[in-house]
């Protein structure tokens, strides 16, 4: 082979491989929210593999939480506009987001759900996978454990009320509670609450001191249960009152370790992160699938009994 048809070769090969690589954009939370920062690793860590073959990752962020519906599908539309090959995205409030969902499917553009949906939606939307939670069954692993614990009579805490996933963690709560003998009631709080340390605690404080039966209480995040540790300190229920929370950051480990949180709700959302846009990568360049559906990243109970195994997976930047 002559040096001029040798080089002609390699140009087209090249050609050939950039043509292929996948260009994703990946919907998610406020990246100063601590839940969505480990998500947003675990998408960076994948990106590294991506970029190297000529793709690339663009992470397309929610600045608030509310407007949290129409604003996703806004992203999801943006997305489509700029002509990415495929979308990981969270289907938080189906009914706003579903058609700009079908949109991008229909444009040509292959999505994967992660976070917040489940694999009926995935498959009812033509999705590819589904990779999270399910939100449900996490709920009802907390009110189980609950109720395991003898604690009948307990609230979760909703700063995002609407919103689907975190509906789905509340009802599960409340049925696993109710497997038990417990019951369980949802307190929804205005989405402007969500990352406001001062109202939550307020919120709970005055729901504390207003129903002295209650013996336990849940947070849809990790951000919320600091704020109810405050709450429930400022109405002299530490003690009386069991905290758990759905995910989990450094303070609402230190609680648990020192006893001053029953349990957190462990999702992953690094294998979230990484997984979903990995798998999807796979399926667009290399026409990779698997035939597991929904992937599972939860839940996990983290309490006393694994705290310092999750403690070392954190120093490590995986938890």
């Amino acid at each position: 082979m002559t040096v001029t048809r040798l080089l002609a070769v390699s140009v087209l090969a090249l050609a050939a491989t950039a043509a292929t690589a996948a260009d994703i954009a990946v919907i998610g939370g406020k990246t100063d929210d601590p839940f969505w920062a480990k998500i947003k690793k675990g998408l960076e860590d994948a990106a590294m593999a991506i970029e190297r073959d000529g793709g690339s990752v663009t992470y397309l962020q929610l600045q608030t939480y509310d407007n949290l519906g129409p604003d996703a599908a806004q992203l999801v539309r943006t997305a489509i506009s700029q002509g990415v090959d495929g979308i990981v995205v969270p289907n938080w409030v189906p009914e706003a987001e579903d058609d700009a969902i079908r949109a991008a499917i229909d444009a040509g553009i292959t999505v994967m759900l992660m976070n917040a949906g489940n694999i009926d939606k995935a498959r009812e939307l033509g999705a590819i996978n589904y990779v999270g939670n399910d939100e449900y069954q996490a709920g009802l692993a907390a009110g189980r454990y609950f109720g395991d614990q003898g604690v009948m009579n307990v609230i979760c805490v909703n700063t995002v009320p609407g919103a689907a996933n975190l509906e789905a963690r509340c009802q599960g709560v409340a049925d696993g509670l109710a497997e038990k003998g417990g019951t369980a009631e949802q307190l929804p709080l205005p989405a402007t609450s969500f990352g406001d340390p001062t109202a939550v605690a307020e919120a709970i404080k005055s729901t504390l001191l207003g129903n002295e039966e209650i013996r336990g209480l849940i947070t849809i995040s990790a951000g919320d249960a600091d704020s109810a540790a405050i709450g429930i300190q400022q109405a002299g229920k530490t003690g009386e009152v069991m905290l758990g929370s759905f995910d989990f950051n450094e303070a609402g480990l230190q609680r648990i370790q020192a006893g001053q949180q029953g349990f957190a709700v462990d999702q992953q959302p690094y294998l979230q992160g990484f997984l979903a846009t990995s798998l999807l990568n796979a399926y667009i360049e290399f026409g990779n699938n698997l035939p597991v559906a929904p992937i599972a990243t939860g839940p996990g109970i983290v309490d006393s009994s694994n705290i310092e195994a999750t403690l070392a997976g954190v120093a490590k930047g995986a938890r």
